[in-house]
């Protein structure tokens, strides 16, 4: 077996880090094909609806496929909110991460929602290599000013070279509170352009895992060698944009869909494939009876109790719109407005439980008002309901969920949460908006008396 050699830059200047790892301990196909076939997941954030029909999914495409299979994991398998991972300390996300490195060679890109059960971000990089999973990542660990893990990796697999770089997001306001002064995260584009010249080369599949969302994204791209695969997450978006030979593309969040990138050699263009996950599907049988058992170890009665009732199920993006406009009803505004990553599941049909309404509205917030007139709220909305078939070059990221608003009026009052609020300039993109707070009114309690 090759000698595995891991090369860990100190200085903070640089930034970087890399490994040279080889694939050892499966099989090789006797028929491969030429190419790789990358598998990309991201955000998944113990949505245990859906992780072992994911998992089967996996398994199923690598038993299929004549070609080497990579997975790419970009960032933030856990969710603090979901309380059956809170509880059990993730026993049913380890237990998804051993599966798919028993399946196929992974990678792992850290988000900022690795820290959420276990707030020391190291113990989650030594979990994780002891799962023969290869982490990346730009973090660097304040307290001893190394990275938690290299910055990047070069593989071999099916007779291809294959060079990954990662990065995280910077913003620390995203990490779980005890964590953030261990971090020190560097300015994602500023990295980029100061490292991948030195990482990223000609000759390899190039391969680019950002967990810093879309406007960070944006810098980074005219980075790239023409021919990279690049990953985006954090953002929980559906989509992908070409340039030139490299592919930029976001598969989703909650265990929705995986991505099948397939690249047939150095510089050329993944053709991507994207692959919906029906919960009516069996799940892998190696997570079927533990996420059942886990599940009710784990939940109580207050847990099942419902808490409203949907009158059709609905996709997350519905479930955001619904709240948005339920905001707006509640206090008597023209227009709602909520934030999309507030929102992971969506709304199953029928009486909605505790916790199937904590997966779907995932944050708590006061509820703030502020009127303005009509071409303030056309500049607002034309920010709004990033989903769908909307235009890459208008993108920022998490974006609002708005409600259509009331009437045609010279003045208009709109209803938010208090984070798109304190964060108005990247929601609202402005910093103008004197929002006022509405007295003894909060998002999760007027949601559920809007389901009620």
């Amino acid at each position: 077996m090759p000698e595995i050699t891991i090369a860990r830059r100190m200085a903070l200047k640089l930034l970087a880090g890399a490994a040279l790892l080889p694939i050892v301990g499966r099989p090789a196909l006797a028929t491969a094909a030429p190419g790789v076939d990358f598998i990309v997941i991201a955000d998944l954030h113990s949505a245990y609806d859906h992780l072992g029909q994911l998992l089967a999914a996996i398994e199923s495409h690598v038993a299929a496929t004549p070609r080497p299979c990579l997975v790419l994991f970009n960032g933030d398998l856990f969710e603090a909110g979901n309380v059956v991972a809170s509880r059990s300390g993730g026993a049913i996300d380890w237990a998804f991460l051993k599966a798919l490195a028993d399946t196929a060679p992974t990678v792992f890109n850290l988000g900022n929602h690795e820290p959420d059960l276990d707030n020391d971000l190291a113990h989650f990089v030594t979990r994780a290599g002891e799962l023969d999973i290869t982490v990346l990542t730009n973090i660097i660990d304040g307290r001893t000013g190394a990275g938690y893990a290299p910055a990047s990796a070069s593989l071999q697999l099916g007779g291809q070279t294959v060079t990954i770089a990662a990065c995280a997001t910077d913003n620390l306001f995203t990490y779980p509170k005890p964590t953030r002064a261990q971090l020190s995260i560097p300015q994602p584009a500023e990295w980029a352009a100061a490292n991948l010249p030195g990482l990223l080369r000609s000759g390899t599949i190039n391969v680019m895992l950002s967990h810093a969302g879309v406007t960070a994204d944006k810098a980074i791209l005219p980075l790239l060698p023409d021919g990279t695969l690049f990953v985006g997450g954090h953002d929980h978006l559906n989509l992908v944009h070409a340039e030139g030979n490299t592919r930029y593309l976001h598969t989703g969040s909650w265990s929705e869909a995986l991505t099948v990138a397939t690249v047939a050699g150095p510089g050329a263009p993944a053709d991507l494939r994207r692959i919906g996950i029906d919960p009516a599907v069996p799940a892998s049988d190696r997570l079927a009876g533990l996420i059942a058992y886990v599940l009710a170890q784990h939940l109580t009665k207050d847990d099942l109790a419902p808490v409203g009732h949907a009158d059709a199920a609905r996709t997350t993006d519905e479930a955001g719109l619904f709240a948005a406009a339920s905001l707006a009803a509640a206090v008597g505004a023209d227009v709602g407005f909520i934030g999309h990553t507030t929102f992971g599941a969506g709304l199953p049909a029928g009486p909605v439980s505790r916790y199937a309404f904590d997966a779907c509205v995932r944050f708590e917030g006061k509820l703030m008002t502020v009127e303005v007139d009509a071409a303030t709220l056309a500049t607002i909305l034309a920010r709004c309901n990033q989903f769908g078939d909307f235009p890459f070059d208008a993108r920022n990221g998490d974006y609002l969920y708005a409600a259509a608003p009331n009437g045609d009026k010279a003045r208009y009052r709109l209803v938010c949460n208090d984070w798109s609020a304190t964060n108005q300039r990247a929601y609202f993109g402005r910093d103008d908006l004197a929002f006022t707070e509405v007295p003894d009114r909060t998002v999760k309690a007027t949601v559920i008396a809007a389901l009620a």
